[in-house]
């Protein structure tokens, strides 16, 4: 599945953690690198949502495949 994928996401959420607190306080540098991981953060949830469509996708042992997902 998207695990890897999903401790990424994680991780980058909880760097974003004490530059969003600068950033509420006023800090316009901090606002900065909040936009930045947000930008990261982004493309982290977009590869966790693609690992798990793949994973819907793959047709289990014995059955039929899976229908095909409209993005």
């Amino acid at each position: 599945m998207a695990m890897q994928e999903y401790e990424t996401l994680k991780r980058l959420v909880d760097e974003a953690g004490p530059d969003v607190d600068k950033a509420h306080g006023g800090n316009k540098a901090a606002g900065t690198r909040v936009r930045k991981k947000m930008q990261e953060i982004k493309s982290a949830a977009q590869e966790v949502r693609k690992k798990v469509l793949e994973g819907r996708e793959e047709p289990e042992a014995g059955g039929s495949p899976a229908p095909q997902a409209e993005a």
